[in-house]
């Protein structure tokens, strides 16, 4: 079974997106911040992260590029969930690191979609 890590501030995101992702057969690990999904990152090292755009502590940006400086931080597949179309924030979060993008409010259908085209599923 492939592992997903969910990173975003709220709650009842995570829980929402843990349960589209285990209908699509991924285990999930939760964070609520950068900092804490760094640590799991380590930890679990996922297949596949969906990044909330707006966090405390580490931005998402931040984010990106450290993880993409780890070990083995360039495997994991990065969707970036954001609530608009900023093209410029967008660009930030593809340049530093993030495989795609993944607009809130997202559903099993948009999701799988998204995995299908970065060759998750």
């Amino acid at each position: 079974m492939k592992q997903a890590l969910v990173v975003d501030d709220s709650a009842v995101i995570r829980r929402v997106a843990k349960r589209l992702l285990e209908t699509l057969r991924f285990a999930s690990v939760e964070a609520e911040d950068g900092a804490a999904a760094l640590d799991l990152y380590a930890e679990k090292k996922p297949d596949l992260i969906l990044l909330d755009w707006a966090m405390p502590g580490v931005d998402s940006i931040d984010f990106l590029r450290n993880l993409r400086k780890l070990p083995g931080g360039d495997q994991p597949k990065i969707l970036y969930c954001a609530t608009e179309n900023d093209e410029l924030l967008i660009g930030r979060a593809l340049r530093a690191g993030a495989d795609d993008v993944l607009f809130k409010p997202f559903d099993r259908t948009s999701l799988q979609e998204k995995l299908e085209d970065v060759g998750l599923i």
